[in-house]
């Protein structure tokens, strides 16, 4: 009789196979957001909240700084030579200062001419004068005719005439001799000069130029927008270009508005006076360029640190943190800037809290962790995906 045999490894793998399937069958399945609190946190931050600052108001604007009157000092005598120079470029001078001076030879012959004209004119005045007492006596007597009677009266009017025009050029002539003398107009600094001794000039001929009281002005450029923000009094800080990062600006005050627009730039001029009595320390001359804000007064506004702040495709966004510790990615309106801090225009408010360090580094749905800042322990780098 023969036995016959079962093969086992078929059997065996049969097995095992339904040993696997009830082993899964009796295995509970897992809750859902068992991956999810398993998953690490992205990165370690701080987070800040906005914070309500007081912010000076301002706007900048350009323009040049120039005189706030420069006077032009001429010759009021003409055909003379220059006899003196008393002044040069830079010069501070005061009111009635002699500057310069001409010859007052012929000046002062023609004056004694005049005075001999004056003298001899008096003379004759004296003899009609003389002539016409006595004919007043005999008028009424008939010894001379009405006619006789008249050219006597008539030369004592002509030579009183005579006199008071001879009187008149001694005045000239005198005038003229003072103004040998050329004299400052007003306290200030010469700022040109074209006088040269030894040149005969005519009248009316350009000598000097200067900076009536030393007064300098910006005259600063401003857009018909920004022009309804200023007013007249207000306060301005100048920078001119010869000052370095380490000079503090001058204090101006806002003197004039120009009345008209320029129609074809749209800008118009606000005139603001510079404080008087600079020092050359660093120089402040007309002429320069400079910048300058006016300051609109203070107004408060909500702030995030400059970290909070991420720049990217051309847009500012600010990172949220739920109360899950994942951020949400925010797009904001950037307003003023003060110190390290930034004013947040938009889809903030101060009872967000916002990622500060380590901001950069987030992208949208991040989960984070969060240190508190007693912690200086540097943030985490981003985990490696």
């Amino acid at each position: 009789m023969k036995i016959r045999t079962i093969p086992t490894r078929p059997l065996f793998a049969g097995l095992l196979i339904l040993g696997a399937g009830a082993l899964l069958a009796t295995q509970t399945p897992a809750p859902a957001h068992a991956a999810e609190n398993a998953a690490k946190p992205a990165l370690t931050i701080t987070v800040t909240h906005p914070e309500s600052t007081s912010i000076a108001s301002s706007f900048a604007a350009n323009g040049n700084i120039v005189a706030w009157q420069e006077a032009l000092i001429g010759a009021e005598v003409g055909g003379l030579r220059i006899a003196e120079v008393r002044v040069n470029v830079g010069d501070t001078v005061k009111k009635d200062d002699v500057l310069a001076a001409f010859a007052t030879e012929t000046v002062a012959a023609d004056l004694a001419v005049q005075k001999a004209q004056e003298a001899e004119a008096a003379a004759a005045l004296a003899d009609a004068r003389a002539n016409a007492a006595r004919v007043r006596t005999l008028k009424d007597s008939g010894a001379l005719s009405a006619q006789q009677v008249n050219q006597y009266l008539t030369a004592e009017q002509t030579a009183q005439a005579r006199l008071e025009a001879a009187r008149a050029m001694v005045k000239v002539q005198e005038l003229r001799l003072r103004n040998t003398q050329v004299r400052a107009p007003d306290d200030g600094v010469i700022s040109s000069r074209q006088a040269t001794v030894g040149a005969v000039v005519p009248s009316g001929t350009e000598l000097f130029r200067m900076v009536r009281q030393n007064r300098l002005e910006w005259r600063a450029e401003v857009t018909s927008e920004e022009l309804r923000l200023i007013r007249v009094g207000m306060q301005a800080s100048v920078v001119p270009a010869s000052f370095g990062p380490e000079t503090p600006p001058l204090k101006g005050t806002v003197r004039m508005i120009a009345p008209t627009v320029d129609a074809q730039a749209r800008t118009a001029v606000v005139y603001v006076d510079l404080p008087s009595g600079m020092t050359d320390e660093p120089p402040v001359r007309a002429g320069m360029f400079a910048t300058g804000r006016f300051n609109l007064g203070t107004t408060s506004g909500l702030t995030l640190p400059q970290e909070s702040v991420v720049m990217r495709d051309g847009f500012a966004y600010v990172f949220k943190v739920g109360a899950d510790n994942r951020v949400n990615q925010v797009k904001v309106t950037l307003g003023r800037r003060i110190d390290r801090r930034v004013e947040i225009l938009s889809d903030v408010s101060a009872s967000d809290t916002i990622a500060e360090s380590g901001a950069g580094f987030l992208t949208n749905a991040d989960l984070v962790s969060v240190r508190t800042k007693a912690n200086t322990a540097p943030a985490t780098s981003p985990a490696k995906k």
